[in-house]
């Protein structure tokens, strides 16, 4: 059997250079030690390891394409999306509206102090009429050994606070989330809002106001759409749901949200009653089985109450 051409594949992907032999690959990790993290540091922050048994310092840092050398580092960076995301595909660094957020971890060896990548995020600022920009976040990753130690919450809150800062920021977006990647936002939009006035139990028991949106977007940059789960969540976390009064108000006042589509699906019916012949009609009544979508809306309502109670156990735990 001839073996298959891995190179030419390959080079696809990953830039010019890289190496073919263990050799050559461990005599360029001697470089390692004058690599300095590109940009500018944001924030410092450590995670305790239990296999080290120690605290280790983590940084991220903001950077463009006009730092020096960034741009070779990152055309190899990127490469890594192609290995673990799906639909990934490589972005126009020439184009000036991107920005860089990057995680290393910080350590010392041999006297030395170097940087390990941990991940990054690739944030495009999107222009909204007149003088705002929507800043949108596009890709997201952290490296497989950092995973699950809480470098993405920590990524994400400081990006989010990088922005919080900036009056022409209308608010902030993700480019077709994947479902970790909400899980993980509510748990950062949660955390940043649970101390604002407007959220505060009492209120929260009012129910979704005007408000919150207002609050949420000054002051953090969340949209409605994301201020409405944040408020679900922190109304969940302020509800007895052992009262049987407290439960019923929680539970209509998220499916009143949940049956937005079946509404639609009611209004289209009122429509085809008018438009469509009786047989006609009676085909499409036949698709629209009235208590198969009472049972899907309690099931996306249970299924949602679950995704939430696990945020506010990783919130008690932060």
């Amino acid at each position: 059997l001839q073996a298959d051409d891995v190179e030419s594949k390959i080079r696809e992907i990953i830039p010019p250079g890289f190496c073919t032999n263990t050799d050559d690959f461990v005599s360029l990790l001697e470089k390692e030690v004058n690599f300095k993290p590109f940009g500018m540091l944001l924030h410092t922050y450590s995670v305790h390891n239990e296999e080290a048994g120690e605290d280790i310092t983590y940084q991220i840092y903001k950077a463009d394409m006009t730092c020096p050398g960034f741009r070779e580092y990152h055309e190899r960076l990127q490469t890594f999306l192609m290995w673990f995301i799906e639909t990934a595909s490589f972005i126009d660094v020439d184009d000036e509206r991107w920005n860089y957020f990057l995680v290393f971890e910080k350590y010392n060896k041999d006297g030395a102090t170097l940087f390990a990548t941990v991940g990054y995020m690739t944030v495009y600022n999107y222009y909204v009429y007149p003088d705002k920009t929507r800043p949108r976040v596009s890709q997201m990753l952290i490296l497989p050994p950092f995973q699950g130690e809480g470098h993405g919450a920590q990524l994400l809150e400081t990006v989010h606070r990088y922005y919080m800062s900036s009056p022409t920021v209308l608010d902030i977006t993700a480019e077709d989330p994947s479902e970790n990647y909400v899980k993980l936002r509510d748990f950062v939009l949660v955390k940043l809002c649970q101390d604002l006035l407007c959220f505060s139990p009492g209120k929260l028991m009012q129910g979704f106001s005007q408000e919150m949106v207002m609050e949420a977007q000054q002051k953090l940059k969340i949209n409605k759409q994301h201020t409405r789960r944040v408020y679900e969540i922190l109304r969940l976390r302020a509800t007895d749901m052992g009262d049987a009064e407290q439960s019923r108000s929680y539970r209509l006042d998220v499916k009143r949200r949940l049956i937005g589509p079946y509404k639609k699906k009611q209004r289209e019916l009122a429509k085809m009653r008018r438009c469509l012949r009786p047989e006609e009609l009676t085909n499409q009544l036949n698709q629209i089985d009235l208590n198969m979508q009472h049972e899907q809306l309690e099931e996306s309502f249970q299924q949602l109450v679950s995704e939430y109670r696990r945020v506010l156990e990783r919130l008690a735990q932060a």
